[in-house]
């Protein structure tokens, strides 16, 4: 059964495929020799739009494993994984979105498997079935990192890799105010009803990445999102390249499964 926000960001997340959001449009011209040079190390960052497959070493063995792109549908990050040889499942919670990697599966000649449902719940996968799940920015939509991370664990091998994206706590409640950017929250308020009907949430530092730990992950490493340098200060002020710009984004964690949960 869906909650109140699995309905508010499923709808919102339609809308955004109807209307072309750049995040529901799938990858249709990617050089798969600019990605294998990306992985041997050898380009620090890949070109827009795949700027978000980062770090590096995410791709640099993934051929022949089985990977989940979780809450990433729109045929970008499945069509990078399986162009680099991987098995890949996406789960997403707007069938549009699903639309695309099927989409960009049958552009490309490769097989792609996908399930519609909510992060939160991934009773559609079974135990133990996966070296690799990336997951973009997308934990901003549910109100608890701990319940995904629980069942990451439980799809994940042990020894396979978690990439996550989070975004940073201190800018939930930041936006553009006509002359500059501005807090609009205290630091307690942690649900953020948008105008467009999407519902998002703040996550304390402690929680992201405490619930890992307590998940039975260890933290490999940590990286500023590559739109955190970001020294174009150009674009018109309050739009999304602006704000990147000016406000820092998250940060990017990659953790691998050494146990069970506590």
């Amino acid at each position: 059964m869906e909650d109140e926000v699995a309905v508010a960001n499923r709808r919102l997340w339609e809308e955004e495929v109807r209307k072309g959001c750049g995040y529901t449009v799938p990858w249709l011209d990617i050089d798969v020799s600019l990605l294998r040079r990306f992985a041997e190390g050898k380009l620090s960052i890949l070109p827009e739009p795949m700027t978000g497959i980062f770090p590096f070493s995410i791709l640099a063995d993934v051929e022949g494993k089985d990977v989940l792109c979780l809450a990433a549908g729109g045929g970008q990050q499945s069509a990078v994984f399986s162009l680099m040889g991987a098995r890949v499942t996406v789960v997403d919670l707007a069938e549009g979105q699903l639309e695309g990697d099927r989409k960009a599966a049958q552009h490309y000649g490769y097989h792609v498997t996908t399930c519609h449902a909510d992060m939160r719940d991934l009773s559609c996968l079974n135990d133990d079935s996966f070296d690799l799940v990336f997951q973009a920015n997308s934990m901003a939509y549910v109100p608890d990192v701990r319940v995904v991370y629980s069942e990451v664990a439980r799809v994940l091998r042990r020894g396979g890799i978690y990439r996550v994206d989070c975004s940073n706590p201190a800018n939930t409640f930041v936006k553009w105010n006509g002359a500059a950017y501005s807090i609009t929250a205290p630091y307690s308020e942690t649900t953020l009803r948008r105008e467009d009907g999407g519902i998002e949430f703040r996550h304390y530092i402690d929680d992201v990445f405490n619930g890992l730990l307590d998940s039975g992950f260890s933290i490999q490493r940590v990286h500023e999102e590559v739109f955190s340098r970001q020294t174009d200060c150009g674009a018109v002020a309050g739009s999304w390249h602006h704000e990147r710009a000016y406000v820092a984004g998250g940060f990017i964690i990659i953790a691998r499964k050494e146990k069970k949960p506590f």
